[in-house]
């Protein structure tokens, strides 16, 4: 992996220290060169004074050796593979394990966090699976944190900077996260790390100006949690406040990669409020936030004003860190492609009208590309 101190993403076709893989772009982090070695650089690499920023000097090696990030538990094909993770160790079977994170709540939409194991019932394409592994623990996560820096988020920056930072303090101290600004092109202000220091001079480098490239950004960002992140529960979380107008991808694109991947949740936040936003635009950028966070296992959100942001960040840590872990075998083998829908259920005494909110569906790994589309839907189950 190259290192730069300000790292561009971009889709093949647009520019390009990101290449084209399997579909996406691949986020290249890094710290600053020298101002000679910058000049050697390929004329496609674009910089921002890379020499007067700063990068956690440590990115942490992808868990997986072929790059696929844990959403869903891809294994060496040997049989009897032991890995550890936060001081545990698994034994892992077979590569058609399936993971999921799950939340709950109530008939009231109240979170619902004290639920054993017998009540969740789990059924890929219809059919009820077996349970193999259940948690219900305050798991760290690896974290990518995505803000709009196109023009018209100059005057909400204060206030997002603000909820993000809260966001990182209230989350689980073991989390690891990193910064990404997008507008026209996305770039890494700050990688892989725990500071909260570090995280807050990533936030000072970000400049608004320029169109939204979320659907590129997006993608990118997916492919950098796969390649890099230490923790097999992975989120990202995306600020803007418009639609999309500068993408190579298109939305159904961006679902799919995530998907091919096992990807992390997604959570949006939407600032869709102002004389700048016209009533078309926001209804189809909130139908674009929640059908992402729907297809993916998160949620979305749009605040009235930006005094409501700050409360928003925190609902969003307390969601992650009350989730359930959920593993199954998948009763089809690997070499059986195509989009494989999941639904799951929770029953329980004293409970009426749970639901449970976890990812739609996803593609099996194999030799292979994955085949199929994911058909749309929610991921809310009731």
């Amino acid at each position: 992996m190259h290192h730069r101190c300000r790292s561009w993403i971009g889709i093949a076709g647009m520019v390009v220290l990101a290449v084209q893989v399997a579909g996406g772009p691949k986020l290249v982090a890094a710290q600053a060169p020298s101002s000679q070695s910058a000049t050697e650089q390929k004329p496609t690499v674009q910089t921002r004074n890379a020499a007067t920023l700063t990068q956690d000097s440590d990115p942490v090696p992808s868990p997986d050796t072929g790059g696929a990030p844990a959403a869903t538990v891809v294994v060496p094909p040997q049989a009897g593979v032991i890995t550890k993770e936060d001081g545990r160790f698994t034994l892992r079977a077979d590569a058609s394990e399936v993971r999921l994170e799950a939340s709950v709540i109530d008939a009231t939409g109240h979170a619902v966090d004290s639920l054993p194991e017998d009540a969740f019932h789990v059924y890929e394409d219809g059919v009820p699976q077996k349970i193999v592994g259940f948690r219900h623990e305050d798991l760290p996560v690896s974290l990518g944190i995505l803000i709009d820096s196109s023009g018209s988020m100059y005057d909400k920056r204060a206030s997002v900077d603000a909820a993000s930072l809260n966001l990182v303090k209230l989350s689980n101290p073991k989390d690891e996260a990193f910064l990404v600004d997008f507008s026209s092109e996305a770039y890494i202000d700050q990688d892989f790390t725990n500071s909260i220091a570090k995280l807050q001079q990533g936030l000072s480098y970000i400049k608004s100006s320029g169109g939204t490239a979320l659907y590129d950004a997006v993608i990118a960002s997916a492919d950098y949690l796969s390649k890099n992140a230490k923790r097999s529960k992975q989120v990202l979380l995306i600020v803007t406040d418009g639609d999309d107008n500068a993408s190579s991808a298109t939305l159904e694109a961006t679902i799919r990669r995530v998907q091919d991947l096992d990807g992390p949740a997604i959570y949006c936040l939407g600032l869709l409020f102002g004389d700048d936003v016209s009533h078309g635009e926001a209804r189809h950028s909130r139908e674009v936030r929640t059908e992402l966070a729907n297809q993916t296992g998160g949620l979305a959100f749009f605040p009235k004003s930006l005094r409501e942001v700050d409360g928003i960040a925190q609902e969003v840590a307390a969601d992650i860190r009350a989730q359930y872990t959920i593993e199954y075998h998948s009763s089809k083998p690997p070499s059986v492609g195509g989009y494989r829908t999941i639904h799951v259920e929770a029953k329980a005494k004293g409970y009426k009208g749970l639901e449970v909110r976890t990812r739609t569906g996803y593609f099996p790994k194999t030799d292979g590309t994955g085949a199929g589309k994911a058909p749309a839907g929610t991921s809310t189950t009731k």
